[in-house]
């Protein structure tokens, strides 16, 4: 677990910068503190989260290196345009949910680990200098696909931008009409994946498309297994997310079909030689699996265990940690099939 920089004595540098994409979310109430610049914007934008869209990226890049079609230079940008896109989404959903009165101090958001804005980690100096430098890297990476690729290539860029929009931004948030759960699958599943190989590649691909479902029901888990957390404060503030809408048995019953459905799509993929038999390998992730379906299986404890990290955060935890070791083991297996395709 993550645990506050200066209880090791390093508050600054690369190696505290480092940690920040590692473990869960800090505590709260260690974390704001003692941090240098860089620190404080990474912990700021959730790094630790960042995690599932450079899997994406590298499942799209063992795809195409199955294919013969690898192109390093494209395959390092789209790997940063992924982290890019996604460290602004998580800013940008701090902002909105700041300015609109939603992160209020009793919510959710509030209380597993510092907010860049209400908690004052970040001024508004820095937050805009740091959207400025992420803003150009994503444009230039765009335009850069745009001339490489095509219109093909902008339109995948300019959907994902949509979404962003759309998920925290517009005046009715996908997130609060039960649709955000939707959207998270289909950024991290198709856009990310079949987009990403298409613009490593320059072809599309059906292939790369179907073996982006288990990915991307994976990270929408994550988001129901969050948003199943915060139900409670969210229906009170009128935010319809799919959780609200479901109820909480509801809720927890789907996403443990999201879940058991990820192994079934990749043995479906194996099966049907959309996918390399190695991708089989996510078998060493169900031990996590288990854990998270049991979990979702039990009403939430009233009070976090002792030295818990996270909380009100307990569906989406276990969520979390079982979907990055399943992107891992995915990654392994498509990667031993990538070589044994060369």
């Amino acid at each position: 677990m993550a645990q506050a920089s200066t209880r090791h004595g390093i508050g600054r540098g690369p190696r505290l910068w480092l940690r920040a994409f590692v473990g869960f979310y800090p505590p709260k109430d260690e974390s704001a503190t003692g941090l240098d610049p860089v620190a404080k914007f990474l912990f700021s934008a959730r790094s630790v989260i960042l995690v599932i869209s450079a899997q994406a990226a590298a499942i799209a890049g063992l795809l195409a290196i199955r294919d013969r079609l690898f192109d390093p230079v494209s395959f390092v940008l789209v790997l940063t345009g992924f982290v890019t896109a996604h460290m602004i989404s998580n800013l940008s959903n701090d902002y909105f949910g700041y300015v609109r009165g939603h992160d209020t101090p009793d919510s959710p958001r509030m209380r597993y680990t510092m907010h860049p804005l209400a908690s004052g980690v970040l001024d508004a100096r820095t937050l805009g200098a740091g959207l400025i430098i992420l803003a150009v890297i994503g444009i230039a990476i765009m335009v850069y696909f745009w001339i490489a690729r095509g219109s093909v290539a902008l339109g995948f860029a300019l959907a994902g931008l949509v979404l962003l929009y759309l998920y925290d931004a517009a005046p009715k948030p996908l997130k609060s009409l039960g649709l955000g759960e939707v959207a998270a699958f289909l950024v991290w599943g198709p856009l990310m994946i079949g987009g990403g190989y298409f613009v490593i590649t320059g072809q599309l691909s059906t292939n790369a498309f179907l073996a982006s479902i288990p990915y991307g029901l994976g990270v929408m888990s994550i988001l129901m297994g969050k948003h199943i957390d915060q139900a409670g404060f969210d229906r009170k503030h009128g935010h319809r997310t799919l959780p609200v809408v479901l109820g909480d048995r509801g809720a927890r019953a789907v996403n443990r079909l999201i879940v058991a459905g990820m192994y079934v799509v990749v043995g479906v993929l194996v099966a049907f030689g959309r996918v390399s038999p190695f991708a089989a390998l996510v078998v060493v992730a169900l031990p996590q699996a288990l854990r998270a379906l049991s979990t979702m299986s039990r009403p939430r404890p009233t009070e976090p265990p002792p030295g818990y990290v996270g909380w009100p955060l307990w569906y989406h935890r276990v969520c979390l940690l079982h979907n990055r070791l399943f992107g891992w083991a995915y990654i392994a297996g498509l990667a031993l099939g990538a070589i044994a395709a060369i």
